[in-house]
């Protein structure tokens, strides 16, 4: 192929020969797998008098830059149905994609191709002005009469690997799995600013590319009117299961949003033991400790030994978010002491939780104003604080950075980075060590 690199729109519309006889011309260009870092192009779709037609990429013999797109043969097979293979033009131009790298929203004006080992890939995006100047084809018109503006025109090309389709351009045979990965690359708060930018069809169409567990970071970071919009564009099903993986009281700040059938019908899809917790956290108003707390949390009984307890949490870190303190409890829940993971630690092996552990327990009652909880959080310098009943049955903990976000200002609390970043599987499940 003499062709080597170039751009779509230099292709498209250019006339197809086979043996100097005209049959047609190039109107997209097919990609069977696009999950590829930088995917091939299968082959070509000619349009002729007799519709459109599948050229397979071995068929090109010649691309003229100035000229024709020679053939070997003639293309006999009809071109695929769009939800069969993802066609660059139909598919790509002028959509919206998420650059990962320059953390943004933009659109695609072209598509770079190179040969690269004797096959034809997708290299880049480009999203500048020079790109829509030479689809208008404008592009010798600029640098005929604009020549300075031209040259000082941004060359806005984004590697494919990481670009990012937002709209339905993966269909149902061909999935772009490549893309769940490159969002994932974003933090949370990026992610969920660039969801908060797009409309309701693109944010859920963004949604649908993303694991659970990603979407649930994403959507603790969106303000409650776009939390709603979304859940009712991606369906029961698939809401329940991202709200499944959120933070217990960001979860339930969520459910206490909706109506009650909504919620019940949410609730419904999930299982019994979080479908219960979260039940539980929605009775409490949002700006008091109830409301706040999450019960993520480890707790132990105190005859263990600290040799024993470590062991454990070992096997149950991968699945707990925030084990910086222990809670020794009793066969009623009810709280009896602290232990930080520096205490056991520096303990012997041999010695028992009860001996060692912290009985002068700073706690709150769940309906404790968020003001007072952040302010005893503050006092006592503390990580997180637990939360108990009047029969001192320990509910859950509040972390310092939930109790910081209730009594910071929205948009403040927006900028500022969470304390709890990393993520775990089974978010509202407190494990017992």
């Amino acid at each position: 192929m003499g062709f080597t690199e170039g751009f779509i729109s230099e292709l498209v519309g250019r006339q197809t020969t086979v043996d100097e006889l005209p049959i047609g011309k190039v109107a997209d260009f097919l990609v069977g797998k696009p999950d590829a870092t930088f995917p091939e192009i299968d082959g070509l779709v000619i349009k002729t008098s007799q519709g459109l037609r599948f050229a397979p990429i071995e068929t090109v013999a010649d691309v003229d830059r100035n000229g024709t797109v020679a053939l070997t043969m003639a293309p006999h097979e009809p071109a695929p149905a769009e939800h069969q293979e993802l066609y660059l033009v139909a598919d790509l131009l002028d959509k919206q994609i998420v650059d990962v790298d320059g953390r943004k929203v933009v659109r695609i004006n072209d598509i770079e191709v190179a040969n690269a080992g004797g096959r034809l890939r997708v290299v880049a995006a480009d999203v500048g002005v020079a790109g829509l100047l030479r689809r208008l084809g404008l592009k010798s018109f600029g640098k005929r009469f604009a020549p300075s503006i031209y040259r000082s025109m941004p060359r806005s090309m984004i590697a494919w690997d990481s670009v990012a389709p937002i709209g339905d351009a993966n269909p149902s045979q061909v999935r772009l799995s490549v893309t769940e990965s490159k969002l994932a690359r974003l933090h949370p708060s990026e992610l969920a600013s660039i969801i908060s930018d797009l409309s309701a069809p693109e944010a859920a169409a963004v949604v649908g590319q993303l694991d659970d567990e990603t979407a649930a970071d994403a959507f603790e970071h969106l303000d409650a009117e776009t939390q709603k919009t979304l859940i009712d564009d991606i369906g029961t099903q698939r809401a329940a299961d991202i709200i499944e993986e959120m933070d217990a009281d960001d979860a339930a700040d969520l459910l206490s949003e909706l109506p009650e059938e909504q919620q019940s019908e949410l609730l419904a899809e999930m299982s019994d033991y979080t479908a219960g917790e979260l039940r539980e956290l929605v009775k409490y108003d949002e700006d008091t400790a109830g409301g706040l707390m999450t019960t993520d949390y480890v707790w132990i009984y105190p005859h263990r030994t600290t040799e024993a307890t470590i062991r454990k949490i070992r096997e149950i870190a991968p699945t707990s978010e925030f084990i910086y303190y222990l809670y020794v409890v009793d066969k009623e829940d009810r709280l009896l002491g602290t232990l930080s993971l520096r205490t056991l630690l520096l303990e012997l092996p041999t010695a028992f939780i009860d001996r060692i552990m912290d009985t002068d327990v700073v706690s709150i009652h769940p309906d404790v104003p968020a003001v007072e909880v952040a302010a005893a959080i503050a006092k006592y310098d503390l990580l997180a604080i637990p939360v108990v009943d009047d029969d001192g049955k320990m509910l859950g903990i509040v972390t310092v950075d939930d109790a910081i976000d209730a009594i910071m200002p929205e948009e403040l609390a927006k900028k500022m980075p969470r304390f709890m970043t990393a993520r775990h599987r089974h978010t509202h499940d407190h494990a017992q060590v």
